[in-house]
């Protein structure tokens, strides 16, 4: 008789405070037979503080198709995966979603273990209304693309919510600008960690007050919707 297949579980790990890992994560981590890593340095210091020693493969949007095949074999011969990013839950701009999906066409089990999520901290901190948003994930590179994907939201009335690298904060502000005007927005940086802050106001003094701070990790960008005429 066929072995049945394990369990894939996707963990969230912490986005900067290790103290938010949760219980669950640690015992699941601890337990599984492989952890499939965006990237196995950074998962590797991760599991060397919390003392847990799994082997690792990598699992990342340049490896995806490869390495998703490999992870479906380990779970149909009995062996249990867990999924993590570099930070924050697996799938959410991050690989994940098309091992969730393989898994499924597989009818190999699926759950999570839930945890820390730099959109919905910073959209909780905004102060902008979080009871109905569009998470955008992260805007395109180029300039005029990236006017255009702003310009497809300019009449959401819904907040939104995109990720925005530090090499590209400032022009994409200046694009969120020329869109939106001066709406209300925040923008957060390095949630949980030492330096966290989050720049509230109109678009145009988020910027102007952007525009003289360093600029370095990672950014979440909330916009508030468009009002009704």
């Amino acid at each position: 008789m066929p072995e049945q297949p394990a369990t894939l579980y996707l963990v969230a790990t912490p986005i900067g405070n290790l103290g938010d890992i949760t219980l669950r994560a640690l015992e699941t981590l601890g337990q599984v037979d492989w952890i499939a890593s965006e990237d196995t340095r950074k998962t590797g210091a991760l599991l060397r503080h919390f003392q847990i020693s799994k082997p690792q493969l990598a699992f990342h949007a340049h490896n995806e198709p490869g390495a998703c095949a490999r992870v479906i074999g380990l779970l149909k011969t009995g062996q249990s995966v867990a999924l993590v990013t570099n930070a924050g839950t697996p799938g959410i701009s991050d690989p994940g979603y098309s091992l969730v999906r393989a898994a499924q066409a597989e009818d190999i089990p699926v759950t999570m273990v839930p945890g820390a999520s730099a959109l919905v901290m910073a959209l909780v901190l905004s102060g902008l209304p979080a009871h109905s948003f569009v998470f955008r994930g992260f805007t395109p590179h180029k300039a005029g693309t990236r006017r255009h994907f702003y310009e497809a939201d300019s009449a959401q009335p819904y907040t939104l919510v995109y990720y925005e690298s530090p090499y590209r904060l400032l022009d994409s502000l200046h694009d969120a600008l020329s869109v939106f005007g001066p709406r209300q927005a925040a923008v957060a940086n390095d949630l949980t960690k030492l330096y966290e802050r989050v720049y509230r106001g109109a678009l145009s003094d988020v910027l102007e007050e952007l525009s003289k701070a360093p600029v370095k990790g990672e950014y979440v960008i909330v916009i508030a919707g468009a009002q009704p005429a």
